[in-house]
């Protein structure tokens, strides 16, 4: 931890009431020998709490076409990798941002390593993205496909063979391609009925357009 104040509320064991489990304690009187509080039994302890060491480090993240920079604390000894997640806390907002590279502080580039061991965190925002969509004609051709773009939440599910109306487009999913930094999937590409996919995960979407289809009725 970081920062210890009066009224931070900590897991400690209780010498009163659970010496072998921790419960919620209040801390009364930060320092070296913090004073706590049980919230179970109210019983007042003094206890050594260790302080987490934290490294500072810089975060480059991607939105869409742009980037920005940021700096993050991390715990120095905590293992970070790619397609990991994690909160950035900016001046502007906070950002749901997954890793896609780190950069060691020697200058090459891995996909785990400790924070210590790292100078550059590479990630781009999935809160909110843009999802680049092709859509087949509704007669199964492809000639005369066209690709468009759709801004959905990060966890946004798409399934394969559902119909959506998003952005003024309508279409039936009939294909994803995966993004390389994802974890969980186990095909690159998923193309069958009733296979689910987020929207912070798809690097490109296929369907069949039914926007034109119902303009052309």
């Amino acid at each position: 931890m970081t920062d210890l104040n009066a009224g931070t509320r900590l897991a400690l064991v209780c010498p009163a009431c659970s010496p072998d489990l921790e419960t919620v304690h209040e801390v009364l009187s930060p320092g070296g020998h913090a004073t706590v509080r049980c919230t179970e039994c109210d019983h007042v302890h003094k206890t050594a709490i260790e302080r987490e060491r934290t490294v500072d480090r810089r975060v480059v993240v991607s939105q869409d076409d742009e980037s920005f920079s940021a700096q993050t604390d991390v715990p120095r000894d905590e293992r970070l990798a790619i397609g990991e997640e994690f909160v950035l806390d900016t001046e502007e907002a906070l950002v749901e941002a997954r890793i896609t590279g780190l950069e060691t502080i020697e200058g090459t580039r891995t996909e785990a390593a400790r924070a210590a061991d790292v100078r550059t965190i590479w990630a781009r925002d999935v809160g909110n993205v843009a999802v680049d969509v092709t859509l087949h004609p509704h007669d199964g051709t492809h000639d005369e496909s066209r690709s468009v773009s759709i801004l959905v939440p990060g966890d946004y599910a798409f399934m394969i063979g559902q119909p959506e109306s998003i952005d003024g487009e309508e279409f039936t999913v009939e294909s994803v391609i995966v993004r390389d930094d994802t974890v969980g999937y186990d095909r690159d590409q998923l193309d069958e009925r009733g296979d689910e996919v987020l929207a912070k995960d798809v690097k490109r979407l296929y369907g069949r357009d039914d926007t034109t289809a119902r303009s052309a009725w």
